[in-house]
This record gives C-alpha cells, sequence and structure tokens, in this order.
C-alpha cells in the first residue's frame, strides 16, 4: 500500500525529534523509510555541493539470487531531517543490481558504481558504473554516461599470490568460490585469466589522493580477497592493482598515514578467530602487503577514515558471533590504539543486525553514517546517524 507523502513526511519527523539526544555524542538519527519486508542493504552516502545528502542501497525480494534486486536511492535536502521519498537509481534488467558506492570525482562529477550479478553468482558479477553532472534538483540524479569497467589482471596476480601466501602463516581451510582450500587451488584459479578478469565487487566508497588518483576498493567472493580499481584520470579510465592477499580478506576500507602509505582495514571472511584484515601499501595502492589480523574482533563490516585533523574513525561489527552491534572508535595514533568509542547499535545476541555501514565527514567535522538497520526479519530500513567526534567518551 502506498503511504502519502504526508504520512511519509510526520514519520519522519516524529522518529527523527524522538531519537536525538539519545546520548550526547550521536546529534541526529532517523531512518531513511519505513521499515518494510523487502531486503534492502548496502548504502553508500555522499555529501553533494548544494549541501544535499544523497544515499543510495540495493533493494528486492533477496540478494544475488533474486532478479528483481535494483539500486534505489533518497534525497536528504540541506537543512531538512526528513529523507525524501526513494526512487530508482539504477535497474540491469532481469539481473540482481547489489552493492552501489556513490562519489564525486574531483571535478565534482557524481559517480554511482554497482555490481551486475550475472548468472546469479557473486564470482561472476560485472562493474558498471553511472556519472552525472545534474544531480542537485530533487528526485534521482539526471544520468548523462552508463557503461562497464573492465579490469585485465594480468600474469603478475597469480605470480602476486604465490609470493605474497609464503608469507602468511600456515593455513588449515577456506571458504573461496575456487576452491575448498586454499593457496595453491586459488593460486591455480589466478592463473585462469577469466576467472582473475571477472567477479570484483564494489562495498566502500573509495579513497582520493592528493596526486589525483582515485583508489576504488574491490573484492571478489571466487578468490575470497581483495583488489583496488586504479584512476590517475578522474575516473575516466580504471586499471587494477596486484591483489590484497590473505585467507579471506575482503571489503576494503582505507586510511592515509600521515607519511603517506596507505592502509586498508578488511573484513574477515577466512579462518577463525574472525579479526579485521589488515594490509599497507607504499605506493599509492600499487601493491600491498600480505594481511594480518588485528585484534579487533570482527564478523560482518568494516568502514574506515581518516578524518581532516588527521585522526582515524573505524566503524564496524566488534564482535565474534553477529551484526547486533555496530561501534565507532576513534584512534589519534593511526590505528595503533583506540581512545574514543562509543556503541551505534547495542543489541542482545540475535536481536536484528545492524551492518555494512557508509562513513564520510562534513567540513563542519562531524561525521554521518548510513548502515542497514534491520531490527527484525520483516522490519528492514536504512539508518541514517549523525556523530560528533569531539564528543565521544575515552574508552576506559
Amino acid at each position: 500500500m502506498r503511504i502519502s507523502f504526508f504520512c511519509f513526511l510526520s514519520f519522519y519527523l516524529l522518529f527523527s525529534f524522538f531519537a536525538i539526544g539519545q546520548s550526547p555524542e550521536i546529534i541526529q538519527e532517523s531512518i531513511i523509510f519505513p521499515q518494510q519486508k523487502q531486503h534492502v542493504h548496502g548504502s553508500s552516502l555522499v555529501s553533494l555541493p548544494n549541501g544535499d545528502f544523497l544515499v543510495a542501497w540495493f533493494q528486492g525480494s533477496g540478494e544475488r539470487q533474486a532478479d528483481d534486486v535494483r539500486i534505489m536511492g533518497a534525497r536528504l535536502k540541506k537543512g531538512k531531517k526528513a529523507w525524501s521519498e526513494p526512487f530508482l537509481m539504477a535497474d540491469t534488467p532481469n539481473i540482481p543490481d547489489c552493492n552501489p558506492v556513490l562519489f564525486l570525482n574531483k571535478s565534482g562529477k557524481l559517480f554511482l558504481v554497482w555490481i551486475a550479478v550475472q548468472a546469479n553468482l557473486w564470482e561472476q558479477s560485472i562493474l558498471r558504473f553511472r556519472t552525472s553532472t545534474n544531480y542537485t534538483k530533487a528526485g534521482a540524479p539526471v544520468w548523462s554516461w552508463q557503461d562497464n569497467i573492465l579490469l585485465k589482471p594480468d600474469h603478475r596476480f597469480p605470480e602476486e599470490l604465490e609470493k605474497k601466501f609464503k608469507d602468511l602463516p600456515e593455513h588449515h581451510t577456506g571458504w573461496a568460490g575456487y576452491a575448498p582450500k586454499y593457496d595453491k587451488m586459488i593460486i591455480e584459479a589466478g592463473k585462469d585469466a577469466p576467472k582473475r578478469s571477472i567477479g570484483w565487487m564494489t562495498r566502500i566508497k573509495p579513497t582520493q589522493l592528493k596526486s589525483g588518483r582515485i583508489i576504488l576498493p574491490l573484492y571478489s567472493d571466487g578468490f575470497n580477497l581483495s583488489l583496488m580499481a586504479l584512476s590517475d584520470d578522474d575516473g575516466e579510465t580504471w586499471r587494477p592493482s596486484l591483489p590484497v592477499v590473505g585467507r579471506g580478506p575482503i571489503q576494503p576500507a582505507i586510511a592515509k598515514r600521515k607519511n603517506g602509505n596507505l592502509v586498508a582495514y578488511m573484513r574477515d571472511s577466512g579462518d577463525e578467530p574472525t579479526r579485521v584484515h589488515m594490509s599497507e601499501s607504499v605506493d599509492e595502492g600499487e601493491t600491498w602487503t600480505a594481511t594480518e589480523k588485528l585484534d579487533i574482533p570482527n564478523t560482518a563490516s568494516v568502514e574506515l577514515l581518516t578524518l581532516a585533523d588527521g585522526r582515524w574513525a573505524f566503524l564496524g561489527n566488534d564482535i565474534d558471533d553477529g551484526r547486533y552491534r555496530l561501534s565507532l572508535f576513534i584512534s589519534d595514533d593511526e590505528g595503533e590504539t583506540w581512545k574514543w568509542k562509543t556503541k551505534i547499535e547495542d543489541h542482545k545476541p540475535n536481536e536484528g543486525g545492524y551492518s555494512y555501514p557508509s562513513l564520510i565527514q562534513t567540513a563542519d567535522g562531524l561525521l554521518h553514517m548510513t548502515y542497514s538497520h534491520h531490527s527484525e526479519k520483516d522490519k528492514k530500513s536504512i539508518k541514517y546517524v549523525v556523530v560528533n567526534p569531539g564528543k565521544l567518551a575515552k574508552t576506559k
């Protein structure tokens, strides 16, 4: 049943005003659209030059197995508390569309990058993108271009796999799509040019360097590891980095060190215990160290951001057994310690799922995030939260 816009607006205002003030660091929170039965997941948030916010997510009767899954979006006008009614952002006919990522290049062009899941298999996914320079009016952006991002990892891909697997401790088992066990079988799969050229998926926003390079994090459920798409021409063309090798490091998020090095934190999709994976690059994302596990528990998702003052913010499911807790950490020593922490969502085990966050900072220093908010089976939405990082309490 279609609700009226008046009821829709009233719902948002009520929820927003009720939510504000729950804790001193959270200054605004609301669900973006009324909770409903369809699966909604994988949101991405961008702040537009006119002060609006634009969010995208995927929605449908499932994920990769459901052909009705499409990319949806909503807009928060500058100074408003209520998000617009959702609108269509992209839909590949008869193929699931998932994992949207929104960002602006240095020229102010808006990019929407996502995956079309061919054959209903993650490892057959194709990267797609749309761009717009007409995105400030109500509703969806006016898209002026659409194409695929086609990557061609060369012979160095399996060579890097073999080299970096030697840097890892002895393995046991794994769950990659191309291998019931790891290392040798993954290396063999890497020698197959079609396999290494397809199935790279988006999840988290890109990092843009002073040099102009755009680094778009990607991962593969076939290889169960990660890779970066690199652009040195403002997003016109893309090429692959060498792989980020480990046993289950997926969905990378990137922070920048003061010395110029890049650090990727990744979700753990490998051996237990599940902990955040970390890798470092000294050459602007071209190559990455073999991953190591940190002491941060992790079961579902990570986000990482270098703040304007040089501190790092980490947002993720810092638990071992679900998605019922989502926490924000702040570090002033580039991840060596995390002195400030707040729980954005904190529930009992099996009481909902709160995951796949997107995290950005605006010029006023505030942190804006969206994430999947699944309180019950038939109550699913995307939640928006604004945090003042200056009000986070120090951990004890």
